[in-house]
């Protein structure tokens, strides 16, 4: 697969490039379709027999890049391919920082078939020991046991939590705890990825959002290291019978990393806006530079730069 990545990278290029024409002119649903058009046409080529697993919902509403359509050129190996084009259509749309095109792909049943419903989210970088972090413990308790293991104080852990009402209480017991918190507005892939960068000051990641995207983001910690728990979050019937469409037999089941992502899945991300992991793309007379990480199976991940021409 990783005889792929070029191909792969182009998809979440022409994705980056669409969308970023529509950075600040308040179109969130323009935005995303110009990014799952293009990410689509550009999958069409590779030489693969893929299969969406994630993607912009299911196929009564969602007519491109849906959930069990099949991309590529219908040649080479068979993979699970999970895809958001546009991670962060309000950031995008009021051009803010850390809109990404995101794809992530590996063998078949490498990746879990996750519905389009809420997961409960716990996720560390790397390094730290086996089974420290309980997502029924309460923040106190794993905030205690992170410091520990960091040798700091609490006071010296920073928690990314999603900016939502649903986490006014997860906020209050962060607070109680001492720890320091960072609150995002959108963007929770790139803040799961951020707890196994050395450059981001983010160490535990803590919440509810898209469970989609919370595989995607368990791909890039299969790839660089870290531990990931997850748990479905259902709101009603209806959200269950969605899941149960996907494969979901145990809804209470609790996840780890290597359950949401295997270790031989490969994850890419192209900026749309510049954030803290790439940046948005830049255009210099008639050419346009996209920026891009390529995280790889091995704790190996690489930052590429491709400049394409402006179309006329």
């Amino acid at each position: 697969m990783h005889g792929l990545l070029d191909d792969l990278l182009r998809a979440t290029e022409a994705a980056a490039l669409a969308a970023s024409a529509w950075r600040g002119r308040g179109d969130e649903k323009a935005a995303d379709q110009a990014a799952v058009d293009a990410m689509r046409r550009q999958l069409q080529s590779v030489p693969m027999s893929g299969t969406v697993v994630i993607g912009e919902g299911e196929r009564d509403s969602a007519p491109m890049l849906y959930v069990g359509e099949a991309v590529g050129a219908g040649t080479g190996p068979e993979l699970d391919i999970a895809v958001d084009p546009l991670e962060g259509t309000t950031i995008c749309a009021t051009d803010a920082p850390g809109a990404l095109a995101v794809l992530a792909a590996g063998a078949r049943g490498s990746l879990l078939h996750a519905p389009d419903v809420y997961m409960e989210k716990l996720a560390i970088g790397p390094g730290y020991p086996e089974g420290l972090i309980r997502l029924d413990d309460s923040p106190a308790d794993n905030l205690g046991r992170i410091a520990e293991a960091k040798g700091c104080r609490v006071e010296d852990v920073t928690v990314c939590i999603l900016g939502r009402d649903r986490h006014a209480d997860l906020v209050y017991a962060v607070r109680e705890t001492g720890a320091r918190l960072r609150l995002i507005g959108d963007g929770d892939v790139a803040a799961i990825i951020q707890v196994a960068d050395s450059a981001s000051p983010v160490d535990v990641y803590m919440g509810v959002g898209g469970a989609p995207e919370g595989v995607l983001a368990a791909a890039a910690l299969a790839c660089t290291g870290g531990a990931m728990l997850g748990r479905l979050v259902f709101r009603d019937d209806d959200e269950r019978a969605r899941a149960a469409r996907a494969g979901i037999r145990d809804f209470d089941r609790v996840y780890d990393r290597s359950e949401l992502a295997s270790a031989d899945s490969v994850l890419i991300v192209s900026g749309v806006t510049d954030g803290p992991l790439v940046l948005g793309p830049r255009q210099a007379a008639n050419f346009v530079t996209c920026d891009s990480r390529v995280y790889a199976s091995g704790g190996r991940w690489e930052r590429r730069q491709a400049t394409y021409p402006v179309p006329a």
